[in-house]
This record gives structure tokens, sequence and C-alpha cells, in this order.
């Protein structure tokens, strides 16, 4: 929205700096942390009030999550998702197509989560919408916005994959483009729901992981950067630059609420969206296989769940002592905090080795 006024740039100059993407990036990431802030109280006790017995703890996982966590209100992800949308809103460039695609599809993503949230509260069980029916519209609107994206693109980059460390190499995958984005989209949305589950423990990667993209675009979307980094170019991405501040800010918002002891939980409105978010920025970037490495935490989460499931069909026996991953070392004895700080550092060590393609080639 305060894009517009670079329209009056003629009448008077200060104007001009509303084109700064880093600009309106910072001020992106400012308004989102404060709307979480001054309203967040608001929507915790409204919640509270409305929830009751709060968010159903699963009754197999650790003892203690009975004891303690009982009780928190959970649909967090509604603070987050509301500064998220009123930052982008007010300093994003409406005109850019990547800027709806992203927003419109993390609020898709919410809206799933939402209801996933509400029948688990009204029926206080862990069980929530039906999986089939859940992956099915993810994989929709996972779908629509691929397709968007190639279709705002230039060709042939617009169907291409991108190799990480090598300079100039792309895959045109053609129509295939569309699944493998989906693909990439609906993975990453439900990697970071399976990671949130310890207090403060995905909000931090994430954030993490939308300042390295935040970064990313920047550089992709300038064609100077581009161009000196030997990377892809790819036009109006760096736009995305302004969602992944917002989400940083939005996210160190609800960080203050969701830190040990956590007043609100995310749930399901809160980690699909932001996991939505990081697959459709990186499917716009052409930095599919980069949030592998960046978002290598949620890999490794994701795929405990998987190798525990298949392994206990397909011989009754179980890798881990509980998936995933993190109550795994829960149950080793790890306390809380031991394993969302490490976790944490993990986090960074992969962003670290996620931002190195961009000068290793």
């Amino acid at each position: 929205m305060l894009y517009w006024l670079t329209e009056f740039t003629p009448e008077l100059a200060a104007f001009n700096i509303f084109r700064y993407i880093t600009f309106r990036t910072g001020g992106a990431l400012i308004t989102a942390l404060l709307f979480v802030f001054l309203f967040g109280p608001r929507i915790i006790k409204s919640l509270r009030i409305r929830q009751g017995k709060g968010q159903p703890i699963r009754k197999d996982g650790p003892e203690r999550h009975l004891l303690q966590k009982q009780g928190t209100p959970t649909m967090g992800g509604l603070m987050i998702l509301s500064g998220l949308t009123f930052s982008v809103l007010l300093w994003g460039n409406l005109r850019n197509p990547y800027v709806w695609v992203v927003l419109l599809l993390t609020l898709v993503y919410g809206a799933v989560g939402l209801y996933d949230d509400y029948l688990k509260v009204t029926k206080q069980s862990a069980e929530g919408f039906r999986g089939r029916i859940k992956i099915i519209i993810e994989s929709l609107a996972a779908v629509i916005a691929t397709s968007v994206i190639a279709y705002v693109g230039e060709p042939p980059l617009s169907t291409a994959l991108a190799i990480p460390f090598l300079k100039n190499v792309q895959i045109d995958l053609g129509w295939f483009f569309i699944p493998f984005g989906a693909f990439i989209i609906v993975g990453a949305g439900n990697a970071v729901n399976l990671t949130d589950g310890l207090d403060g423990l995905a909000i931090v990667p994430v954030m993490i992981a939308a300042a390295t993209f935040g970064f990313i675009s920047y550089l992709v979307g300038n064609v100077l950067f581009a161009d000196y980094l030997q990377i892809h170019f790819v036009q109006g991405t760096g736009e995305l630059a302004v969602i992944c501040g917002a989400l940083v800010g939005a996210g160190l918002g609800f960080l203050w609420f969701n830190a040990p002891p956590a007043l609100i939980f995310m749930g399901d409105t809160g980690s699909l969206a932001l996991g939505g978010a990081l697959g459709s920025v990186a499917v716009a970037t052409k930095h599919e296989l980069v949030l592998a490495i960046v978002g290598g935490l949620f890999v490794l989460e994701a795929a405990s769940v998987i190798v525990q499931v298949a392994s206990f069909q397909l011989f009754g026996k179980r890798v881990f002592r509980m998936a995933p991953l993190h109550h795994h070392f829960e149950q080793k004895g790890w306390p809380e905090s031991t394993v969302v700080i490490r976790f944490w550092i993990i986090a960074v060590v992969l962003a670290l080795a996620g931002l190195a393609t961009l000068k290793l080639r």
C-alpha cells in the first residue's frame, strides 16, 4: 500500500524511499512485530476463553506434557498470520503477482490448519481433519500456486530446476514442474507441522529459514547481484523479501508468548501456513533444493516419522523411542530446553550451509 506513494515522487522526493525493498522489508518486520505485541494478549485471552481446556495433549507422548502443557490454548498461528497479512498489505508492492501467490497460499494453508485445530479443540482429541482430505486440499492449493508461478515467470527458467553449487546448470522439467513444485510446498507445510511439538521449537527455525530466503529473494530478484553471484535472475521475486521480513517480525512477536512455558501454541494454523510460505518462496525463487538444506531440520523431523511408521509396519519394530525426532530425545532424558536450543543451533548451521550455495559455484 505504501509503495503506491512512489507515484508522487515527482511532487515529494522523500517518497522515493518506498522504492527500496530493503527499507520496506525492515518496515514490514517491525510492523508485524509490533502488531503481534499489541494484539497478541487480546488474542490469547479470547482463545483461552473460547477453547476452555485448550489443545488436547497426546496421551502417548511424554508424560510431563500431560502435566505441564494441559490447558494451553492453540491456534496461535492467528497472531502470526494477522501480523504477517497486515504488514505485507501495508509495505508490499501489491502489483507484484508473486506477493499475492505466496500470501494467498499461506492464508489457505492457515485456514486448513485452523479447521484442523478447531476440530481437535471441540472434540478434545488429537485427531482433527481427515488426513486424506487435508492433503488433497493442500495439494490443490499448491498446484494452483505453482501453476501461477510458472505462468508469470520467463521460460525456460519458469519450469526449470536450478542445481545448487553448479553454475548455470538448470534442468527444464516442463509440465512436471507443476507436481514437483506442489510437492515442495505440501512437504514444507507438513514438515514444519511435524516439528511444532515443543515450546519455541518450530518458530525459531522458521524465522531463520525466512530470513535466509528473504536474503536469497533479494539477490535473485536483483539483476546486478544475480549476475555477480552467477545465480539465475527471476524478475519480481525480490519483493518476496518483504513477506519474509514480515514473517520474521510476526515470528519474533509470537515467540514472546510461545517461549517456555508457552502461553499459547501456534497449532496447525501457524505451522502449516508458515511451512507453505517457505515452500512457495523457494519455488518462486527457483531454490527448491536449497530449501532442503536451509530447512534440513524440518526434513529430519519428517523423515523420522516416515522411517518410524515404515519400520513398524514392515518389521514391527520402532527405530526411535518416539517420533517425531524431538520426542525421541525427550524420551532419552534430554530436558525440553536442551532439545529446543540444540535444534536451533542445527537450524543456524543449515542456514549458513544454504547461503554457501550462493557463492560456491
